[in-house]
């Protein structure tokens, strides 16, 4: 951040931002009824995390099913909401860690080591979910994979990244906090 002109005092907020993004974007993974829609014409089929929907013909009634009924659909909620848990709790801890003056870079270390926890928990809700959708629920024409699926691996490759970032952050410490002299690279004649 400091090589290229930002001050610390700046840019502090950058990374809890960034976490409060992925919140948002895990909210509306797991709120979204589009973890699963049809392609084509006719739209006869739809799915969220939590139901199954399907309906007759293209004017019919949506018929929704639980897939808490399921033993995978549990682990699938499961996973990804203990990983959505875990990523709340980060952003709640960089909320502290970078309200003090004081950074206390150990700490900083932790919520990364977390954020990875957490994006391994989505990532296997992520995973379970549409092994186990394709194989055990009956599908009708085409279907993909939509827009909600899509927040839900945004969150986890942000968790991924931003714990990459909190990790190594302790490494520049001096640089962040303005300990180092800088080098000019001006010679005089």
């Amino acid at each position: 951040m400091v090589k290229y002109g930002l001050d610390y005092t700046r840019c502090r907020w950058i990374l809890p931002l960034l976490l409060g993004i992925g919140v948002i974007f895990g909210i509306i993974a797991l709120a979204g009824r589009g973890w699963l829609e049809s392609q084509t014409l006719p739209y006869v089929q739809r799915a969220s995390l939590w139901e199954s929907c399907q309906r007759p013909n293209a004017d019919g009634e949506w018929i929704c099913e639980s897939l808490m009924n399921y033993a995978w659909g549990r682990a699938a909620a499961a996973t990804y909401l203990v990983g959505f848990i875990l990523l709340v709790i980060c952003f709640a801890l960089a909320i502290i860690a970078f309200a003090i003056d004081t950074l206390r870079f150990n700490f900083i270390r932790g919520i990364g080591g977390l954020l990875f926890v957490a994006a391994v928990f989505s990532v296997m809700g992520l995973v379970i979910y549409p092994v186990k959708f394709s194989t055990e629920i009956n599908m009708t024409g085409i279907n993909m994979f939509s827009w909600a699926y899509g927040f839900g691996w945004t969150t986890a490759i942000m968790e991924i990244c931003l714990g990459f970032f909190f990790c190594c952050l302790p490494n520049y410490e001096d640089q962040v906090l303005g300990n180092v002299k800088p080098t000019y690279f001006y010679s005089s004649p």
